[in-house]
């Protein structure tokens, strides 16, 4: 089942997708405290890291979003396996802060206060956890959507992390920033487009740009997977098996292991998306690396198993 042009642009109205309704508002290795919040910190080692997942709560997204080729029967049978009883996609949020010596490196930074009111909890979960944003050193924004970068700014327009250095794909700030993009998407991305320039231009002064290979810091290396977006990367934590952590590469613990063929509602090049996908499922199985999900099941951490000719996700003990 293919999802058309125009009935995606539907799904993605502002009413559905950017605000939200009434309806769907309705043992660390680090000192975090004990959190309130939706879920606590989950930390583990990685090798010289520290990798703490924080929870920026949930999204909710028409449930056809996570995967346009399956059926209505696919769909509500993957939406009973998560667990998810609304009738909607309630993806979770997943945020890695990894720890190497003096560095405090922040990947992605949420959707702050504009985006949908079950998201955006990050700074109350690091404020539970007794984390100081100012600690922040470095962020890295795997590409430029708002559940990923539309923290940067909190009330004021002011730095929720105000001493970090920010670090991003090359081609994925060149893409955001060119000052005619506006004008080339659809009316109805306008707010994405919006966001991510406002969000991008607060940290013009103190950005560098990433290309596949670069690292960093020791360690912590870029992995080139465009497709979700034209210049959404991925990074790859060295020691012990190894971590890779997938961002929007990979959006779904069951549909992008078991399925990865499917095409996923908000990939800018669904074919490249899937090439990409497809060669890091296969990576992470063949090598044994660790994987970790910005959107699977919280904390997401875990392996992909073959499984015939695909692949099944397996959570991390």
């Amino acid at each position: 089942m293919a999802i058309d042009h125009e009935e995606l642009l539907h799904l993605l109205n502002r009413r559905q997708f950017l605000v939200g309704s009434a309806a769907l508002a309705s043992a660390s290795l680090m000192p975090w405290k004990a959190l309130a919040l939706s879920a606590a910190p989950h930390s583990f080692v990685q090798g010289d890291f520290e990798v703490t997942v924080f929870s920026d709560g949930s999204l909710r997204l028409p449930l056809k979003i996570i995967a346009v080729d399956a059926s209505p029967q696919q769909l509500a049978e993957i939406a009973k396996r998560l667990g998810w009883a609304s009738g909607n996609a309630e993806p979770a949020t997943n945020i890695p802060l990894i720890k190497k010596g003096s560095d405090l490196i922040l990947i992605d930074n949420g959707s702050g206060n504009k985006f949908q009111p079950t998201a955006g909890k990050l700074a109350e979960n690091f404020k539970a956890a007794g984390i100081d944003p100012g600690a922040v050193t470095k962020v890295v924004f795997t590409h430029a959507h708002p559940d990923h970068i539309w923290g940067t700014l909190v009330d004021g327009d002011k730095l929720f992390l105000p001493n970090a250095a920010y670090y991003i794909g090359g081609a994925e700030w060149n893409f955001w920033t060119d000052p005619e993009l506006l004008s080339k998407m659809p009316t109805e991305m306008g707010d994405f487009v919006k966001g991510a320039q406002r969000n991008l231009a607060a940290v013009k002064d103190r950005v560098t740009m990433l290309k596949g290979g670069d690292e960093i810091v020791p360690g912590l290396s870029v992995l080139d997977t465009p497709g979700h977006t034209p210049g959404h990367i991925s990074l790859k934590v060295s020691g012990g098996e190894g971590l890779i952590i997938t961002a929007d590469s990979m959006t779904n613990e069951i549909v992008s292991f078991e399925h990865p063929e499917w095409k996923f509602g908000f990939d800018a090049n669904p074919d490249l998306a899937i090439e990409n996908r497809k060669k890091l499922v296969d990576r992470a199985a063949t090598d044994k690396i660790k994987m970790l999900g910005y959107h699977w099941t919280y904390p997401g951490v875990g392996f992909a198993e073959r499984k015939g000719a695909a692949y099944v996700f397996a959570m991390a003990s």
